[in-house]
């Protein structure tokens, strides 16, 4: 027990909810460069609440070498705990959309797109996923229903590492 309640306070949840938010990231990326699954624009809408957590986390973690106060820590938790609530919604949304419970926003169906980003020839297209096509299941979730998963589970860290800073914390 004093190992996880030394893993939840200081600067130690912070950064692992950052390193966590990381790995979700390489993992995508590893999906979609080595197997061939490239993402839909609301794989790709998951993707920026991790960017939005990286960055709100390396800002707040700086922050707090100037301002070391556990009720600093206590908010910096509360809020990743919160991007990853963000998080839990927007899988779910997207695990809604490949169910069919919720239709799919515009711009989420298969068909060509061009690429922004092709230098040259403007006219390059690619072919765009369709949000509501899984490429696969593991034991009946789809990706974005593991990603809501890992995420909630997260958020629930994230509020548990609040909760016992808020508790135990002593400033260096």
């Amino acid at each position: 027990m004093q190992l996880i309640t030394t893993a939840l306070t200081g600067w130690r949840w912070p950064a692992l909810a950052l390193a966590a938010s990381a790995l979700m990231l390489a993992a995508a990326h590893a999906f979609e460069t080595f197997g061939g699954l490239p993402p839909c624009p609301l794989c790709l809408r998951q993707r920026e609440v991790y960017w939005a957590l990286i960055a709100m986390t390396l800002t707040g973690l700086t922050w707090w070498r100037f301002l070391p106060k556990r009720r600093f820590l206590v908010a910096l938790n509360v809020l990743i705990g919160l991007v990853f609530v963000v998080g839990v919604i927007v899988a779910a949304y997207h695990a809604g959309v490949e169910w069919e419970i919720f239709p799919p926003p515009s711009g989420c169906s298969t068909g060509p797109a061009v690429d922004p980003f092709a230098m040259g020839d403007l006219d390059q297209v690619f072919e765009l996923p369709a949000c509501n096509d899984a490429p696969f299941y593991i034991l009946g979730l789809s990706m974005a229903g593991w990603n809501g998963m890992i995420s909630a589970l997260l958020a629930g860290i994230s509020f548990a590492a609040a909760a016992i800073t808020f508790r135990n914390y002593r400033a260096p």
